[in-house]
């Protein structure tokens, strides 16, 4: 029974995204277009920069979980949980990182998804205002999720209109509440890479005093 009413479920879904497509007006169109394509360069931009934060603490994150894997010690436990703490903090970015990659993967899609979103949100003129900030130039490299996060702060949105934007599988990523979220993950990330080096060391050095 749960299997047949997804079809059902998701045609409505596409009728619905349709309908709010067809809603678009030319102002709304353009500023989407201008700013799906800031946003594909942008996240183009950052996907070798976010490469090295993923990989950079990974062998020392290994070296974490081998030293739980070998000590038979109190260090095992401490290795133990730390290794898994990193390593929650790695898959979440490596997880946030190739879908934000996979929403940049059409810009048209995405324009049309971020034009829905301004559709949708009663506040039409606010909105778009908001997505042209988007394309100011300002901030479209590695600062680009925080200014989207600080731009959309400024239009008073409701929880209504968040939890529609939810739906719409390419551009939620760059509305409230994920792209606050991309960039928490971010900075865990970041923070990930000096941690997982003194984690390393400081168990590495308790495990041979042992």
């Amino acid at each position: 029974m749960r299997n047949r009413r997804k079809p059902g479920i998701r045609s409505r879904a596409n009728r619905a995204v349709d309908d709010f497509a067809s809603r678009i007006d030319g102002q709304t169109a353009d500023a989407a277009r201008r700013a799906a394509q800031v946003l594909t360069v942008a996240v183009r931009l950052l996907r070798w920069p976010s490469l090295a934060l993923l990989v950079v603490p990974l062998p020392f994150i290994a070296a974490v979980a081998l030293i739980a894997a070998i000590e038979d010690s109190n260090v095992r436990w401490f290795a133990l949980v730390a290794a898994v703490a990193m390593a929650v903090v790695s898959i979440t970015f490596g997880l946030r990182r190739w879908r934000i990659l996979q929403a940049v993967e059409d810009p048209d899609k995405l324009a049309t998804e971020l034009g829905i979103a301004v559709s949708m949100s009663g506040k039409v003129d606010d909105a778009r205002s908001a997505l042209l900030q988007i394309t100011s130039g300002s901030g479209s490299g590695p600062r680009m999720f925080t200014r989207l996060r600080g731009v959309w702060t400024t239009v008073g949105l409701s929880g209504r209109w968040i939890d529609s934007v939810g739906d719409l599988p390419r551009a939620r990523y760059f509305f409230p509440p994920r792209v606050g979220t991309t960039v928490a993950i971010t900075l865990a990330a970041a923070w990930l890479v000096p941690i997982s080096f003194v984690a390393f060391l400081l168990l590495g050095i308790a495990a041979l005093a042992n």
